[in-house]
């Protein structure tokens, strides 16, 4: 008799609930009566007015904007919902376990370190899950020797490793993790047996690492077959062990596999998507894995429970067939206890995406998601084909649209041997014209309505595909946040890597903000409004530039300038924008310490939004309205995820780091300038004239901004060390700030 026990269980957030919607009452109503007092303005004779017209329009703009985002916003507060599922009442048969493929993409090994990149496809090999229904990928897209031989160097420290694991039931299944970390975990018994044995594969991690690392610095790898250029190269598809080999008869080894798609300057390889679905096809004749887990080469499984946690939903027949996806956070192991620079992204997977998994699912977040197969081929597999149709949208291999068939079984279940019969096979599927005059990554409506894979034309592939092939289609997904863990990846440490990263998704969103996918016009016909306005909320955070900019300069200028833009104190309008304000600083204040942050990292979150808002998403919205006018193409530079000694040093201490551009850096100083001589203008106006009520709001307005924006003051005037702003910039931007003075005076005196 089968468990009729339910292998997960939703719980909605009744009380998040009512605060939420009480909030957003009393917050509409507000918002109601600050657009009332501003558009009566507009309805005033122009002899009447005391305020010139333009810096009045630009500051309402700004407010509307502001009010714009946080209405979309309020659809993740509408209806949170948290899981908890149960992978003990799963079936104890692994037969009945789907097999499942594991991606992992690199592109980089200075960027992206080999030692660190094998740790996570270790990771992912030593999975809790039947060894031979797991197959893990890595996708090399810099073609490089060294990565392909720390493969098989990691494949030799695995038959040592992946039995250790089992053995002991060792829960940190990254083996650097697990050296580095003080907790010893053991059976009850034979202690001493465990011990011993611990010490000896430490040394065999010890021993892998040092030939990984010496094949680094030589430059080659030790395997000549391996040696391929970093640059334009030709496909290379290897499988490290295979299914029966000798190798493998003594311990269950998952199937591991190198791919290394071709690349060449005259064809588009369209970055980390274009990957993906390389991946999906190489796999799709090797294993032909109904589920797939993606990871980034950096984000290490620190759980071997994640596949069976994702089958709980899997496996629930009420909820599978329209589930896409289950999604789990990124988490992070090199956070400080501050995290001064918001790398974490707590209000995404603490707030934003609970709320989403109460509507339509969350945001496909690039990595940690197990996702159906048969969802991003956009076909039914149980459904008769058209053979032309199927060439025009998935190309002319036939091997592959053979395993687009239902009952198709890979060459991994027939025992065939896959390196002589379907590598060459794999290497047309790798290569760059094969998805010529198909649908893979098109974005193109088909009366089949097939479009293939990961889609293209975004740098955020993930939030496309997501939203516009999936969601949008009609399917779901799930989030899921146990206590433990279950991915942990190494996170940017530095501001320069963070406004980089930032301008990247900005550029991303924007493009999707304002392409015919707009997810408020092409949205709400294929999903609720509700969803909708999720997305839309993220795909207008680059808007974000607008209003900030207003916000940092207009009151400021206008105060130097004697304009009052606000109501004075002792008129009843004035406590509108007070409540405003409050309302909005002390939600995110409530937010940040029911998920377990502190005032510190509340003020650390609003600092970063307001240095994103001024550079990297005002450069991105530039980068993707240039892109659209075909005046540039979008750009894609890998973070850097090999540390900086003295940069991750100032993490830890909690003291900004301002090594970075001058593109980054003159808007964060000018501005702040900027606000110091509003500021104490202000005051000593208001001590001059006694008038402290008209100027009031404009002086705490530049007062709230210099005390969020303190660390930037102290770096240009108080620290002496290397991460301090160069004086050299502070006296470019005092330059800029007299201009803009100066050019602002001017503009307001018509």
């Amino acid at each position: 008799m089968e468990n009729s026990l339910p292998l997960h269980l939703c719980h909605v957030h009744k009380f998040s609930i009512i605060i939420n919607r009480t909030y957003t009452f009393l917050h509409c109503i507000a918002i109601a009566f600050l657009i009332y007092y501003r558009a009566s303005f507009l309805y005033q004779e122009a002899k009447t007015r005391t305020t010139p017209l333009l810096p009045w329009l630009l500051v309402f703009a700004g407010e509307l904007v502001l009010s714009f985002m946080w209405l979309v916003g309020q659809a993740y507060r509408w209806r949170p919902v948290y899981r908890t599922v149960f992978p003990e009442r799963l079936p104890e048969d692994d037969n009945k376990f789907p097999a499942i493929d594991v991606f992992i993409c690199t592109a980089d090994p200075k960027k992206e370190p080999t030692v660190e990149v094998m740790n996570t496809v270790l990771s992912a090999m030593a999975l809790d899950y039947p060894p031979e229904k797991l197959h893990v990928y890595l996708s090399d897209d810099g073609g490089a020797s060294i990565t392909l031989t720390g493969m098989k160097e990691a494949f030799k420290f695995a038959r040592s490793w992946l039995p250790f694991c089992k053995k002991y039931g060792i829960k940190t299944i990254c083996p650097k993790a697990y050296f580095s970390s003080s907790e010893y975990q053991y059976a009850d018994s034979g202690r001493a047996e465990f011990m011993e044995e611990k010490q000896k594969i430490k040394e065999k991690y010890e021993a892998f690492k040092e030939r990984v690392l010496r094949a680094a610095e030589k430059g080659q790898a030790e395997d000549k077959n391996a040696q391929i250029s970093t640059g334009a190269h030709p496909s290379l598809i290897e499988v490290i062990n295979e299914k029966g080999n000798e190798a493998t008869e003594q311990v269950k080894m998952p199937l591991l596999v190198y791919v290394s798609r071709e690349k060449r300057p005259s064809h588009s390889h369209h970055f980390k998507a274009g990957a993906l679905n390389v991946l999906l096809r190489v796999s799709g004749v090797i294993s032909n894995s109904p589920y797939m887990l993606v990871l980034d080469c950096d984000m290490y499984c620190n759980d071997p429970t994640s596949a069976r946690q994702a089958m709980c939903f899997h496996f629930d027949p009420k909820i599978s067939p329209s589930l896409a996806f289950v999604q789990f956070p990124q988490t992070f192991h090199n956070l400080s206890k501050n995290d001064i620079y918001d790398s974490e992204i707590r209000s995404i997977f603490r707030i934003l995406w609970y709320g989403l998994d109460g509507l339509k699912g969350p945001v496909l977040s690039g990595t940690n998601f197990y996702i159906k197969r048969e969802a991003l081929y956009g076909i039914s597999l149980q459904k008769g084909l058209d053979l032309i149709e199927l060439k025009n949208s998935f190309g002319q291999s036939n091997e592959f649209l053979k395993s687009l068939r239902a009952d198709h079984k890979s060459s991994i279940d027939d025992g065939s041997d896959s390196s002589s019969k379907l590598l060459p096979e794999t290497k047309v599927l790798a290569s760059c014209a094969y998805e010529d005059n198909s649908k893979w990554g098109d974005e193109a409506i088909t009366w089949l309505w097939l479009q293939v894979g990961f889609m293209y034309h975004s740098l955020v592939e993930d939030y496309f595909i997501g939203f516009k092939s999936l969601h949008c289609k009609g399917w779901k997904s799930v989030y899921l946040n146990p206590s433990r863990p279950q991915f942990l990846g190494t996170s940017t440490t530095n501001l320069n890597d963070l406004l980089t990263q930032g301008t990247r998704w900005g550029a991303g969103l924007a493009e999707v903000l304002i392409s015919k996918f707009s997810p408020l016009i092409y949205g709400p016909p294929r999903m609720s409004l509700l969803a909708s306005m999720g997305y839309a909320e993220l795909a207008s955070f680059p808007i974000y530039f607008f209003p900030l900019w207003c916000f940092a300069t207009i009151p400021q200028l206008c105060l130097l300038n004697g304009i009052s833009l606000f109501p004075e104190v002792s008129d009843s309008k004035f406590y509108i924008f007070l409540f405003i304000f409050l309302s909005s600083l002390s939600k995110h204040l409530y937010e940040v310490l029911k998920t377990g942050g502190s005032i510190r990292i509340w003020r650390n979150e609003q600092r970063i939004w307001m240095i994103k808002g001024v550079t990297c998403y005002f450069y991105g919205t530039l980068n993707a309205i240039m892109s659209k006018l075909g005046l540039s193409e979008a750009s894609f530079v890998p973070t850097n995820k090999a540390d900086d000694d003295e940069q991750a040093k100032r993490y830890l201490m909690g003291i900004f780091d301002f090594q970075t551009s001058t593109m980054f850096l003159a808007p964060l100083v000018t501005l702040t300038i900027l606000n110091i001589v509003a500021f104490f203008w202000g005051v000593l106006r208001m001590i001059i004239t006694g008038d402290w009520e008209k100027m009031f709001a404009q002086v705490l307005l530049s007062f709230y901004i210099l005390i969020i924006g303190y660390a930037i003051i102290e770096g240009m005037f108080v620290r002496k060390d290397t991460g301090r702003i160069p004086p050299s910039m502070t006296i470019l931007s005092t330059i800029l700030s007299v201009i803009f003075l100066s050019l602002g005076s001017i503009v307001l005196m018509y």
